[in-house]
């Protein structure tokens, strides 16, 4: 009651305009507690990609280093220039977006960054994915069956991959929703095992030139150790993405046993 009565004394002795000044200072206050509690869900929400963050890194470096051995690969063969050493330019441009990606997870305004990276990264790979039919063709033309089938068994799971990612792109931008996290780490998973695939064809591309396929001893075998190196990088950025996908979908990291510690994994 003292309080009711002094504040009444004041409003009694008070000018209009001061009035008017209380007044206003006050909705002030009000509107911003009211905006920022109105971002507050969604600061949390983006926070939350950060466990993401350091294995889609490793995925998205992995990747690209996986492309710039693939155009290796095609200079090994004579055949640099073609349609699958795009096809590698792709997917190095694609892990590089990835990679962009991961970066940008750690930041609670990074959303929109994320998901265009993401989008790129789709693009990049459906873009080299639809190069994939003219180097079929230009395998055929050199008479090598072996490298077209090859090629012709990677379209779909490049595809997939594309599609997995540019999925998660979409639900990054629907942070509002409760489940969009859920539907990232699930996108995450399939292309980590769309480019799994990748990494098991990958094996069986061609190692020997044309014209050294009568002649085996003349080649160096760099095209082997490559075919090698690049689908374990492969693998490792399709391990790497599943496991950004599982730390978003609160999956338990499985925890190494024996001696498989003193693996490096890389």
């Amino acid at each position: 009651m003292r309080y009711m009565r002094n504040l009444s004394s004041i409003f009694s002795v008070a000018t209009p305009q001061l009035i008017l000044l209380v007044i206003s200072s006050n909705s002030t206050f009000a509107f911003r507690q009211l905006h920022r509690s109105s971002h507050r869900p969604t600061c949390v929400a983006l926070f939350s990609l950060k466990a993401a963050a350091i294995p889609l890194l490793s995925s998205g470096k992995a990747l690209a280093r996986c492309g710039e051995v693939l155009i290796e690969y095609t200079t090994s063969l004579d055949v640099y220039g073609g349609s699958l050493s795009a096809t590698g330019a792709s997917l190095r441009n694609a892990g590089d977006s990835v990679a962009q990606a991961a970066a940008s997870c750690r930041f609670k305004t990074g959303a929109e960054l994320v998901s265009d990276e993401l989008r790129e990264a789709a693009t990049c790979i459906i873009e080299g994915t639809k190069l994939l039919p003219q180097a079929i063709e230009e395998a055929r033309e050199d008479n090598d069956e072996v490298m077209a089938c090859t090629l012709g068994s990677m379209e779909l799971p490049m595809k997939q991959a594309g599609v997995a990612l540019e999925a998660a792109g979409a639900a990054v931008m629907q942070h509002g929703s409760g489940a969009y996290l859920h539907i990232v780490g699930e996108r995450f998973v399939a292309c980590g095992e769309s480019l799994r695939s990748i990494s098991e064809l990958i094996l069986e591309l061609p190692v020997l030139p044309i014209k050294f396929k009568l002649r085996p001893a003349e080649s160096d075998g760099n095209a082997l150790e490559l075919t090698k190196l690049c689908s374990q990088r492969m693998q490792y950025s399709a391990r790497k993405m599943i496991e950004a996908g599982n730390n978003l979908l609160g999956v338990e990291k499985e925890k190494p046993t024996g001696k498989s510690w003193l693996k490096s994994g890389t």
